[in-house]
């Protein structure tokens, strides 16, 4: 079922429509990378002390699934890598996302929730239980924890947890595709094999935590957001959206626009540096 799952979700990428710019037809994001976790697995009672109280695990979530409390086994995870023309037409900004990272931040992110309401369709016609995270009427946005803004479930710690990356100075998770991606996640009760995760420590990928060296994503922020102390997400949230969609969501023709500007142009940007 591990290769079933992956080539289910490799194919809905491909095929779905709603993977590609209107205008073109060309894809938002390339063929992507699927892994899993055991739902028992520590580190999501970890992250109840990493994140906070209110992050959830796999199994407070299906404890509280619509239609009824079930036993969860697996997180079922991917990385939506997004295109290297996307990617390429977003590093010359300095300010605002380009017209193309806007839109795949607005509709792809919309494809991507139809990639994991189908997951869940596709799991439950063959006997399974499943729950997508992002749309289980408990998931909530934090403003105010001891680690800024946060949300009662994290794709990119799941991420972390199916062997997909570690963590950079600006918050996201570099993978082998980078860190220009979008994440997704489902919960079921078949097991599935974990993946394994190659990785000394949770931030080796950086290379400003590996040795001291990089920090290229610090200049690329326009609004001061990053420094060698890490990621101020409110300052970051302010510009991502407030500033921002107030100035070109209306002429980008979305409403969620995104940025990306530490995720181009930087050495991590496609591949492990």
């Amino acid at each position: 079922m591990d290769e079933i799952i992956s080539a289910e979700i490799r194919r809905f990428v491909q095929e779905e429509s709603g993977n590609r710019f209107g205008e073109s037809g060309e894809r938002y994001f390339d063929d992507p990378l699927v892994g899993f976790a055991a739902a028992d697995d520590p580190l999501f009672l970890k992250y109840k002390e990493v994140i906070g109280e209110f992050h959830l695990t796999p199994e407070e979530l299906a404890e509280t699934a619509e239609g009824g409390c079930w036993h969860p086994r697996t997180v079922i995870c991917w990385v939506l890598p997004i295109t290297e023309a996307t990617r390429a037409s977003n590093r010359p900004e300095t300010m605002y996302p380009s017209r193309a990272w806007a839109q795949t931040r607005h509709h792809g992110e919309t494809f991507n929730t139809s990639l994991r309401r189908h997951l869940v369709r596709f799991l439950v016609e063959r006997g399974h239980r499943a729950l997508a995270p992002q749309l289980h009427p408990g998931w909530r946005e934090y403003g105010e924890t001891p680690v800024g803004i946060a949300s009662s479930w994290s794709e990119r710690h799941a991420a972390y947890a199916a062997g997909f990356g570690t963590f950079s100075l600006n918050d996201a998770l570099i993978t082998e595709r980078g860190i220009a991606h979008r994440l997704g996640t489902v919960i079921t009760d078949l097991a599935l094999t974990p993946s394994p995760r190659p990785y000394l420590h949770h931030k080796i990928n950086c290379l400003w935590h590996r040795n001291g060296t990089c920090g290229a994503c610090i200049g690329r922020c326009p609004v001061g957001a990053l420094s060698k102390e890490g990621h101020d997400k409110r300052i970051c949230r302010d510009h991502v959206y407030g500033t921002i969609p107030a100035k070109v969501a209306e002429q980008y023709q979305v409403a969620s626009t995104g940025c990306g500007l530490c995720q181009t142009r930087v050495p991590c940007e496609g591949k492990i540096p």
